[in-house]
């Protein structure tokens, strides 16, 4: 996976995945709630949703509002494993490690809080 950083601007570039943003709502919710809490989130919904190596409905997991997580899921490639692996050649079938799921996590992370100053 490339760096948080050399994917942001590579995901910038795709005209679909930039056409998410967080709304006043989510961004309010971010404010609220505290980066480290919806870094919480963020795992959590990673290691539940993407880690596992069978996941029954990929690709359909994902909703696209409801939390500032999800959005930021689809904005980054990472709403479904068919997605990671056409952008980060993650592999299906195999589980997450821990190290990927904090890679996961700091990009989801990095993104909400560029929406943040948006």
């Amino acid at each position: 996976m490339a760096t948080v950083s050399e994917a942001l601007k590579r995901l910038e570039g795709s005209k679909f995945r930039s056409s998410f943003h967080l709304s006043k709502k989510d961004k309010e919710y971010v404010l609220e709630k505290g980066i480290e809490v919806i870094r919480a989130h963020a795992r959590d919904i990673i290691t539940k949703r993407l880690a596992p190596a069978v996941i029954p409905n990929d690709g359909k997991q994902t909703p696209t509002k409801g939390h500032p997580v999800f959005i930021a899921q689809h904005a980054c490639a990472m709403c479904c494993r068919g997605c990671m692996y056409k952008w980060y050649k993650v592999k299906k079938g195999v589980p997450l490690t821990d190290i990927q799921i904090e890679k996961c996590v700091n990009l989801l992370v990095a993104w909400i809080e560029n929406q943040l100053n948006k």
